[in-house]
């Protein structure tokens, strides 16, 4: 087997840990050879979100062979690989358990920032679900284990099953609902407690500096409701598969008929804690407005539109509220934020598409009360996502009369009215600062949604968030890249538009990850020369990968999930009116 080392230039992880420094590795770059940290560029500046360039060749063990014959030896059964993807999503939940139970937990130590009522709210209530999941996994591998040893011996038995061992744990699992509940409330007390204590909000930001936090740090908190989102999934495949007289039909159909139970109950608390978690993510984006958190508030939709001007068309990334649009430029700020220039509130707001009246493609024009604005999405597509969700808040602002409509009207930190700080005004330095920020950009905030959407000019919806969060999977893939030999065997996790890179499923953290916004995913051409199966490939310009599954249905899953990442939703699932929201 042979070893070498692999540089990903990609946003994630590999570059957001200062204090993890990583031992250089040699590469030949121009014809020459040179030394160059994980995670920098060759110029030594900190990597774009846009690209993922291949700087060495292959980075792990290469199991061409090897796959071949586990695959042959290994159990076809559609059932199996349902049962595989329990397996190895599950081990990705408990890491992400862990990363609140053990690194967390470490990080915060016994500090006084955080008050004991807080610390006890949050690890008393997530280390009962790490012990419960930790003795399911040990479950789960077992069970899959006999049914690999054995499978070559046609010989039929209950490690063929998986149903009862489903059913058995959420039935355990239904006692922990208490604890679930108390996961919301945990992140609610975390933000209150954060905002008064300057202290406790260092510690959290500086925590998520570190490699083991791949994700924004609140979104943990939602990891044990959306984990019962992946088992309704799991169990609906295994019920749709299995035949009525099938030995495992009736334990699947009792544990789906307990997990369908549980969702309902917590799908409330669900939809509003994944507002209130984008809220938070957006507040860190954003530069220039005091209190984006607020009563009442849900987030819609963002993305990149150009804004029509005296300058002509400008770049600038718009956030669509129930309330209000706000739209910002790339700003100069050390966290490389985007900076607020204007508001526009929702209420007696019209719309119009003006392509004719502009000879700008894909334009329309909105209709505030106190101002208008032109702007060109970059494709119909994007046109019609942003018509037809303006359209739907402007319809939802109109039934509330404009309860909320200036709220925002105080809210910018400069004092300025909306006009007064619009971005027509903005300096040649602004937009320079915006084309080369990149350049110098600090490790966490350079590979933000906000950021990957700014740079591929495309858009998300707060559905697209929900569906990427909830349609998790992890697994062995093995990776090629366009121009190199041999296949690289990692440990893949898909979540949150990203992919994230391990060499095995027992590593801390991620090598790399790649943003797959604004990426293509198809099935290689007989041109590719590619001749293996279940391959599937990503591309965005220049950049393409090619990926291999294990089996048919892995192959299928892998398309499905990476597809609701690169194909964003056009309906809004809105929020009830009726509940009071949780802050």
């Amino acid at each position: 087997m042979q070893w070498s080392f692999e540089v990903e230039m990609d946003v994630g992880p590999v570059s957001r840990s200062p204090q993890h420094n990583e031992s250089p590795v040699n590469v030949m770059l121009n014809g020459q050879k040179q030394s160059l940290s994980l995670g920098q560029s060759p110029d030594g500046r900190q990597p774009s979100p846009l690209t993922s360039p291949l700087l060495t060749d292959a980075g792990f063990v290469r199991t061409d062979d090897e796959d071949e014959v586990r695959r042959k030896r290994f159990p076809t059964d559609k059932a199996y690989f349902i049962a595989k993807e329990l397996l190895t999503t599950e081990r990705t939940y408990l890491k992400d358990l862990e990363v609140i139970t053990v690194s967390f937990q470490k990080a915060i130590g016994k500090d006084e920032a955080m008050p004991d009522s807080l610390r006890n709210l949050i690890f008393a209530n997530f280390e009962p679900v790490y012990k419960f999941h930790e003795s399911f996994l040990k479950e789960v591998e077992q069970r899959l284990a006999q049914w690999e040893g054995r499978s070559n011996a046609h010989i039929k038995g209950d490690y063929q099953r998986v149903g009862d061992v489903m059913l058995k744990n959420i039935q355990g699992l239904k006692l922990l609902t208490a604890h679930l509940q108390k996961h919301s409330e945990a992140l609610l007390e975390l933000e209150r407690t954060s905002r008064s204590s300057r202290k406790l909000e260092a510690l959290c930001r500086d925590f998520e500096l570190q490699k083991v936090c791949y994700l924004p740090l609140n979104i943990f908190f939602l990891r044990p409701l959306h984990r019962l989102m992946h088992y309704k999934q799991i169990l609906e495949r295994l019920c749709k598969h299995y035949p009525p007289t099938h030995d495992d039909f009736r334990d699947s159909r009792a544990a789906l008929a307990d997990i369908s139970e549980m969702v309902v109950q917590l799908q409330g608390t669900l939809i509003k804690m994944e507002n209130f978690q984008k809220l938070l993510e957006l507040k860190k984006d954003l530069a220039g407005v005091d209190s984006l958190v607020v009563p009442g508030r849900e987030f819609i939709r963002l993305g990149c539109l150009s804004k029509l001007s005296g300058k002509g068309l400008q770049q600038r990334m718009f956030f669509l509220f129930n309330d209000v649009l706000m739209y910002t430029s790339r700003g100069m700020t050390a966290s490389n934020q985007f900076k607020v220039h204007g508001q526009l509130p929702l209420y007696g707001m019209t719309i119009r598409e003006s392509e004719d009246e502009w000879g700008v493609p894909h334009s329309f024009t909105l209709f505030g009360q106190r101002q208008s604005v032109v702007v060109a999405a970059s494709s119909e597509p994007e046109m019609d996502k942003w018509v037809e969700d303006i359209k739907m808040a402007i319809e939802l602002s109109d039934k509330c009369n404009g309860a909320s409509a200036e709220i925002l009207s105080s809210s910018f930190t400069d004092g300025k009215s909306p006009e007064e700080s619009s971005a027509d005004q903005e300096s040649e330095d602004d937009l320079s600062a915006s084309r080369t920020s990149l350049e110098r950009q600090t490790p966490h905030r350079g590979n933000t949604t906000v950021h990957v959407c700014w740079h591929r000019s495309t858009s998300v919806s707060m559905v697209d968030f929900s569906v990427a969060l909830e349609n998790q999977l992890s697994g062995n893939l093995l990776r090629k890249f366009k121009n190199s030999n041999g296949w690289q065997k990692l440990w893949v996790v898909f979540t949150n538009f990203s992919l994230f890179f391990y060499k095995t499923h027992q590593d801390e953290f991620p090598l790399a990850s790649l943003p797959l916004l604004g990426y293509s995913i198809t099935i290689p051409s007989e041109s590719e020369n590619i001749h293996k199966d279940y391959v599937f490939k990503l591309h965005f310009k220049s950049h393409v990968y090619y990926f291999r599954s294990e089996s048919e249905y892995t192959f299928e899953r892998w398309m499905e999930v990476i597809r609701s990442a690169t194909c964003s939703s056009n309906h809004i699932r809105s929020f009830s009116r009726k509940d009071p929201h949780p802050y």
